[in-house]
């Protein structure tokens, strides 16, 4: 069974910890070379991330309907919550769904696209073609665990980092030119390495996101940051099969009963026993949707002393009864 967690970082060091969580898995890379004019839909892939790094040429991204944002070369986007969203050359271009645009297969998690105006475009001015090719290199990635979801859940739709906004930063940049060597190598051992490299080029994006955006400084992001709302988080998800308590819980941070219940309530936006117990059912509702769980052992492993109370405290919670979600 996935909890309870023991081998996660240091407890001071809470956001860690969920990123730590998000357990990321590469599922599927590709290399492309498109050449304008060309747009892509990505489909809606739930429960997974997309990145996109632009390492030749420019082109632009759209969430939703969100304003076109304009990825030069070098750029590195992040759609972390499998959002559906389109890539295309320029704004007026046509888009072709994903799935109905043909690639050569390499491996069972690494393929290769070749499209758009060269395929049909001017084959008499190829200079033109060469000036208007863009070079992606794509990935989506899974993530595991509620407390990693619970942070994906909390980022924006896109992350975009600029060329001008790693220009200082040598690791991010020395990480962006390592996968575009991979994948245009396609060496021996090239996915494992894509799929290393890849981790952490998402941990940094939303790294960076978590250090610079003003939305990133409210809420739970901002609980986990707190020097005593963070490490009591961090305990909870540490253990959710404890007998937490407010006053074990302000014991263990150093605060007063009083002062740590007030704070608590005031940066999470509920009780220390309401997020408790919400939890305990998030992690729940993950187990039971995703695998054979019996309730009993599921009821033991979250801290309650009978198969019973486990399932009223999961209707209260959720709505609906443990067994109606039972695989």
């Amino acid at each position: 069974m996935e909890t309870p967690i023991r081998d996660l970082p240091p407890m001071n060091d809470p956001l860690g910890q969920s990123l730590y969580l998000l357990r990321l898995n590469g599922s599927l890379y590709c290399y492309s070379e498109l050449t304008a004019p060309w747009g892509i839909e990505m489909p809606i892939l739930e429960g997974k991330m997309m990145f996109h790094i632009i390492t030749r040429g420019h082109c632009w991204l759209q969430v939703g309907d969100q304003t076109p944002i304009a990825l030069a070369n070098g750029s590195l986007a992040l759609v972390p919550r499998g959002r559906g969203h389109r890539l295309f050359s320029s704004t007026d271009s046509p888009v072709e769904n994903l799935l109905d645009i043909p690639v050569e297969t390499i491996s069972e998690r690494f393929e290769i696209m070749h499209y758009g105006g060269d395929a049909t475009g001017d084959k008499t001015n190829p200079r033109k073609n060469k000036d208007e090719r863009t070079e992606l290199t794509c990935g989506v990635l899974g993530f595991d665990h509620i407390a990693g979801r619970h942070l994906v859940d909390q980022l924006p739709k896109a992350i975009v980092i600029a060329p001008s906004d790693h220009g200082c930063n040598t690791t991010l940049t020395s990480i962006l030119n390592l996968i575009q060597c991979e994948a245009t190598a396609l060496k021996p051992g090239g996915e494992t390495v894509l799929t290393h490299l890849a981790d952490i080029l998402v941990i940094y994006a939303i790294r960076h996101w978590l250090e610079t955006a003003d939305e990133a400084q409210q809420g739970w992001l901002a609980a986990l940051r707190d020097k005593y709302i963070g490490t009591a988080l961090a305990a909870i998800h540490r253990q959710p099969d404890k007998n937490w308590t407010v006053s074990l819980l302000a014991k263990e941070v150093g605060m007063s009963r009083s002062g740590f219940s007030a704070r608590f309530s005031e940066l999470v936006g509920n009780s220390p026993k309401s997020y408790l117990t919400r939890w305990r059912m998030q992690i729940a509702r993950s187990q039971l949707q995703q695998q054979s769980v019996p309730l009993a052992v599921l009821a033991e492993t979250l801290g309650y002393n009978s198969e019973a109370a486990f399932s009223r405290a999961f209707k209260r919670e959720m709505g609906v009864s443990p067994g109606s979600l039972a695989r």
